[in-house]
């Protein structure tokens, strides 16, 4: 599925769905082109008329590589992640890859599944033509600013409850469940291995001082690398501290272990003597010494 968004020389934004819009936009007019779970003839399409390299089509194919940038003289292609709750588990988040073509006058992004973050964006652009008027770099820095921003709760969100769970688990409380720390510990590493690399995309995009960004867009990538840099860190100690939950329950099982095994020991040690008595009288032969002193006494000294 795809959608254009053209913003002409009169300052009116317009979208399409025609395949002749795939293509790069004639003089004067600003062109944002958006791919959701893209198939091979589109990209192919895209490729012919936009003379896109064939290297950075076939990553646009297959999803999993990590943040970068390249120049490819005429157009910046990127690799970029964003970050959204996973459907499927609160304790979880999800990574989004999106790929992005950066022209002069076009933009062209491409990624697996929607992204709110980057559909708000495209909706403001729609209806405030100063988004595409700044330029098509804007409209591309605009939304890695609300995907960023997005992550903020997320990570906020998971901390808070690895903070639940600890205290949970410290008191003992019989619903805490310890795999939500694994969950958690899970979903930082993943962002951890997608923030880390996105950073120094920024970083790098940034120090270019690249004649395809806007000097707006340019000036706020700083701060939003800046951001990103916090982000990093924050993941990296919920990481840690999710590994440490882990330790903490796994030292409490533990301990607990210990004080079954102690009252178990305890335990047999009453009831043992106690047992063979009963297992000696209770013999069902005859001539046992009940009239003997001396067995008497010793089974009486071995029960006290």
């Amino acid at each position: 599925m795809f959608r254009v968004l053209d913003l002409d020389s009169a300052g009116t934004p317009q979208q399409s769905t025609e395949d002749s819009a795939l293509a790069p936009p004639p003089p004067g007019v600003c062109r944002w082109i958006d791919l959701v779970e893209p198939d091979a003839a589109t990209l192919e399409l895209l490729r012919v008329r936009f003379d896109l390299d064939p290297l950075a089509i076939a990553d646009c194919l297959e999803f999993g590589a990590v943040s970068r940038l390249d120049d490819y003289e005429r157009y910046l292609f990127l690799v970029i992640h964003a970050f959204t709750s996973s459907p499927t588990s609160e304790h979880e988040i999800s990574v989004h890859e999106i790929h992005a073509f950066l022209g002069e006058t076009f933009l062209i992004t491409v990624h697996d599944n929607p992204v709110p973050a980057h559909d708000r964006i495209w909706a403001k652009a729609a209806a405030d033509p100063l988004v595409l008027a700044r330029g098509v770099s804007w409209a591309l820095y605009l939304s890695l600013e609300a995907m960023v921003e997005a992550t903020e709760p997320l990570v906020e969100g998971i901390d808070e409850q690895l903070e639940q769970l600890e205290l949970a688990i410290i008191e003992g409380v019989r619903q805490a469940d310890p795999k939500v720390a694994f969950r958690i510990k899970r979903s930082a590493v993943a962002m951890r291995r997608s923030l880390r690399p996105l950073r120094d995309t920024l970083r790098i995009l940034h120090r270019r001082g690249d004649p395809r960004l806007a000097p707006r867009a340019n000036r706020h990538l700083r701060d939003l690398a800046d951001v990103v840099v916090r982000l990093t860190e924050r993941v990296e100690e919920v990481a840690a501290a999710a590994a440490e939950v882990q330790g903490t329950y796994q030292a409490l099982q533990a301990a607990k272990a210990t004080d079954l095994m102690k009252n178990l020991t305890i335990f047999s040690a009453v009831f043992l003597p106690l047992g063979v008595i009963v297992g000696f009288w209770g013999q069902n032969f005859e001539h046992l010494p009940y009239g003997n002193d001396f067995w008497l006494g010793f089974m009486e000294g071995l029960s006290s």
